[in-house]
């Protein structure tokens, strides 16, 4: 491997301690990363003795939680300072085996066109979890919650989450899942961190969107990691009420029925595929 400097983040909330250190050590133990940034966005700092898990792990104690992206943007802020090609985007939840991080490196580093990645993701049981996506119209936002019609709805899916495509290619995706993300910094440079405006959801959506503009977005399925996955939006009203607020933003942002730019980028991305 081509020598490369990278660093990760992750962003904690009141996690159960034994499953953050198992995120933490498949990223340290598997990488000679620079550092490993944790940003506790907790009321309390009992989270702070994971930093002991490894050298190089940065605790930053965030309790006024500003939000999953703005508290990553603090850990991309200090990895470019320190001269970083590369930064990991983990979740709390995420565990693998493999020589992922290299390998995602490696990919990115020879190409340059490439600003963001993401490898396969599965459940627990090894089961696909169908993240990367075109661009959502407010109609796929609501179908994809209520999945019905069902005679419509397969067709549907099968699109929007690029579910037809074989589960070994490597691919261009406009929405890329921000819950295992390698970035690109020569890139975020150019196209921004995560938008604040974002206190959790969709936040991903939105830097996958602007990062597709100017570069690859890419699905690298040649890699996979675990991922906890809890759709936390569908079990509590809390977070239900969070998943609206930054789909307004979004479509605020982007537009909601005229979004000109929305069709023609998800055309380009199924071209691929003929």
């Amino acid at each position: 491997m081509v020598n490369r400097h990278f660093s990760g983040s992750i962003v904690l909330f009141k996690n159960e301690y034994n499953e953050v250190k198992k995120a933490i050590l498949s990223f340290i133990q598997r990488s000679s990363y620079t550092s490993l940034y944790l940003i506790d966005n907790s009321p309390d700092d009992r989270l702070k003795n994971l930093k002991d898990i490894g050298e190089r792990i940065v605790y930053i104690h965030n309790p006024h939680n500003p939000g999953f992206g703005s508290s990553h943007n603090v850990a991309i802020e200090m990895s470019i300072s320190k001269g970083n090609q590369f930064h990991f985007i983990i979740n709390p939840d995420i565990h693998f085996d493999d020589n992922v991080v290299e390998t995602m490196i490696d990919f990115m580093g020879n190409d340059q066109s490439i600003g963001m990645m993401m490898p396969k993701v599965l459940n627990e049981n090894g089961s696909l979890q169908n993240l990367p996506k075109l661009l959502p119209t407010p109609m796929s936002i609501v179908w994809r919650k209520l999945g019905a019609p069902r005679i419509f709805y397969s067709n549907f899916i099968n699109k929007y989450e690029l579910r037809f495509v074989p589960t070994d290619r490597i691919y261009n995706a406009p929405v890329l899942s921000g819950c295992f993300t390698l970035l690109n910094l020569a890139a975020i440079k150019e196209v921004g961190m995560y938008d604040d405006r974002f206190f959790m959801y969709f936040e991903d959506w939105d830097l996958s969107r602007r990062m597709h503009a100017r570069y690859k977005t890419v699905y690298f399925p040649t890699v996979s990691v675990y991922h906890g996955y809890e759709s936390g939006a569908n079990k509590s009203a809390k977070l239900f009420k969070i998943f609206l607020n930054s789909a307004f933003s979004y479509f605020n942002k982007w537009g909601w029925l005229f979004d000109k730019e929305r069709g023609e980028i998800n055309s380009n991305a199924l071209k691929q595929f003929r």
